[in-house]
C-alpha cells in the first residue's frame, strides 16, 4: 500500500515538471514587426502594379487635351441640330439627329417590336400586335386630351360672350331651365328621370350612372357634383356633415382668390348659361345647400322644382346605405337641406311636390309639374308630353324601399285638423338616454316641417324653422 501511494505522487510531480517545461518553450521571445515588413512584394503583387500605373499614365495621356481645356463661361447662342454639326459625334448619331420625330418613334418601335416577338417566341406567345394595341391606345388618349381641351377653350369663349352680350334673362319673363332641389333619398332621381326621359328636358352630361342603392340612374352631371364637393369640402362640409354651417358667400370669394378650383365649375356653367341648352334641367341634393353661390354665377335665373319625402322613410334609406350614419343624423340632415332649400329659394319661381303625390298618381303629377314649370315659371315646353311607358319604367315597387308609416303606432302628435298624424316609430337609441331624446326630438321636429310642407306653411317667408342644436 505504501509503495502504491508513492508510484502514484511521483507520477503527479513529474506530470507538472512536463507542463511548466512546455510552457517555457511556448514563450519564446517574438520578432519584431516592422511597417517595412509590409513594403515587400513578391513578383506578382510588383507586376500587377506597374500595370496599374501604365494604365494611369496612358489615362492621363488621352485625356490631357480635355483637361487642358478651360472651361466656357457661356453656352453658345445655338440650336441643338446647329451644335450637332460642329461637336464631335459618332455619324451614326448625326443621321438619327436628321430624321424627322415620327421616323424616329416609328424606327424605335418597329425595333422594339421585332424584339418582342422574339422574346414571346421563346415565352409561346404570339399577339404581334400587343405593342399596336398600346400604341392606339395612347394616341387614343391624347386625342381625347385635345378634345377636351377645345371644347372647354369653346365653352369659356361661348360664356365670356354670352355674358358680354348682356344675354342675362329678365326674372319673372322667362327661364332657361329649372333645378331639382330635395334632400337625398327623396325621390328626386326618379322625378328628375321621369322629366328628362319622357318629357326632354336637356340634361347634357357626363351624368353619374346607377348603383346599388339607386338602379336607374341619379341623372346628376359630375362637374356640377364635382364642384359643389369643392364649395363644400373647402369649409369642412361634407353632404352628410356639418352642412349647416355653408357660407354661399365664402364660396365666392374661395373661388375669386383660387383657393379652390373651379375646372368644373366652368364646364358646369357653360351648360348652364348655354340658352341653346334650354329647356334645360339639373339636379344634385347639394344644391339645397349651395344654390346662392350658383345664382350669383349664372346670367339666367334658374326656376325651382321642390319635392320631399317622409323624414323617417329617408332616415331609414340613409342609415341603410351607409350605417356610419346614426338615425338622428339623418333626421337632422332631413330638416336641413329641406330648410336650406327653401330659403335659398325665396325669391324664385318654385313648383312644389311631394314624393308621395308622384307614387300615388305618377302620370298626371310630373306632367302637371312639367306644364306649371311653363305656365308659372316661364320655362320653354320639353318637346314631349309624359308617357305611361315611361312611367313604368321607373315606377318600380321594388325600387320603393323603407317606406316605414306604421298607423298602428302610437300617436304622438296631429297636425293640419287631424290631416297629418305623427305616430311613434321603433327607437335606435335606449329609451332613458340623451341620445334617446335627442332622437325622438329631431324626429318630432321633422315632422312637424313634413306637415306644414302638406299645409302650405313651410313655403311661407315668415315660417319659424326650428333651432338645431
Amino acid at each position: 500500500m505504501r509503495g502504491g501511494k508513492q508510484s502514484v505522487a511521483g507520477s503527479t510531480v513529474n506530470g507538472k515538471t512536463r507542463t511548466i517545461n512546455r510552457n517555457r518553450r511556448n514563450k519564446r521571445p517574438r520578432r519584431q514587426q516592422r511597417f517595412a515588413n509590409y513594403l515587400v512584394f513578391g513578383w506578382t503583387s510588383t507586376v500587377c502594379l506597374g500595370l496599374f500605373a501604365l494604365c494611369y499614365v496612358l489615362v492621363l495621356v488621352i485625356l490631357w487635351p480635355l483637361l487642358k481645356a478651360s472651361t466656357p463661361t457661356e453656352l453658345p447662342d445655338e440650336t441643338a441640330g446647329d451644335y450637332i454639326h460642329h461637336m464631335h459625334v459618332p455619324p451614326s448619331l448625326k443621321e438619327i439627329a436628321r430624321v424627322p420625330v415620327k421616323d424616329k418613334i416609328g424606327e424605335v418601335a418597329s425595333t422594339l417590336r421585332k424584339k418582342l416577338a422574339q422574346f414571346r417566341q421563346g415565352k409561346g406567345v404570339t399577339d404581334a400586335n400587343l405593342l399596336d394595341q398600346a400604341v392606339a391606345e395612347y394616341e387614343s388618349i391624347v386625342k381625347h386630351r385635345e378634345a377636351e381641351e377645345k371644347v372647354e377653350a369653346k365653352q369659356l369663349i361661348e360664356l365670356k360672350n354670352n355674358a358680354a352680350a348682356g344675354d342675362a334673362v329678365v326674372a319673372g319673363s322667362h327661364r332657361n331651365g329649372f333645378m331639382v332641389l330635395g334632400m337625398h333619398r327623396s325621390g328626386t332621381s326618379m322625378l328628375a328621370g321621369l322629366l328628362h326621359k319622357s318629357a326632354g328636358y336637356t340634361v347634357g352630361g357626363p351624368l353619374i350612372g346607377g348603383a346599388f342603392d339607386n338602379e336607374m340612374g341619379f341623372f346628376e352631371r359630375i362637374d356640377v357634383v364635382l364642384q359643389n364637393d369643392e364649395f363644400m369640402n373647402k369649409q369642412n362640409v361634407w353632404w352628410s356633415s356639418n352642412v349647416v354651417s355653408y357660407n354661399w358667400e365664402q364660396a365666392l370669394r374661395d373661388k375669386d382668390s383660387g383657393a379652390i378650383t373651379f375646372k368644373e365649375g366652368h364646364r358646369g356653367l357653360a351648360f348652364l348659361n348655354n340658352a341653346n341648352n334650354a329647356p334645360w334641367m339639373q339636379k344634385d341634393p347639394r344644391m339645397c345647400i349651395t344654390l346662392k353661390t350658383w345664382l350669383k354665377l349664372m346670367n339666367n335665373e334658374p326656376a325651382i322644382m321642390f319635392t320631399y319625402r317622409h323624414p323617417l322613410e329617408v332616415a331609414m334609406s340613409i342609415t341603410k346605405r351607409d350605417n356610419s350614419i346614426a338615425l338622428d343624423t339623418a333626421l337632422r340632415l332631413w330638416i336641413i337641406y329641406n330648410m336650406r332649400a327653401i330659403q335659398n329659394s325665396k325669391g324664385l319661381c318654385i313648383v312644389k311636390s311631394s314624393n308621395d303625390a308622384i307614387l300615388a298618381d305618377p302620370l298626371h303629377e310630373v306632367q302637371r309639374i312639367s306644364d306649371e314649370l311653363t305656365t308659372e315659371c316661364g320655362v320653354p315646353a320639353p318637346p314631349s308630353r309624359i308617357t305611361q311607358a315611361e312611367i313604368e319604367k321607373f315606377i318600380d315597387p321594388k325600387l320603393q324601399h323603407n317606406k316605414k308609416k306604421n298607423k298602428t303606432a302610437k300617436v304622438l302628435e296631429t297636425y293640419n285638423d287631424g290631416k297629418c298624424v305623427v305616430h311613434g316609430f321603433e327607437a335606435t337609441k335606449k329609451k332613458g338616454t340623451v341620445a334617446y331624446d335627442r332622437e325622438q326630438d329631431l324626429y318630432r321636429k321633422a315632422m312637424k316641417i313634413y306637415c306644414d310642407f302638406q299645409s302650405g306653411t313651410a313655403y311661407e317667408d315668415d315660417y319659424v324653422w326650428p333651432v338645431l342644436k
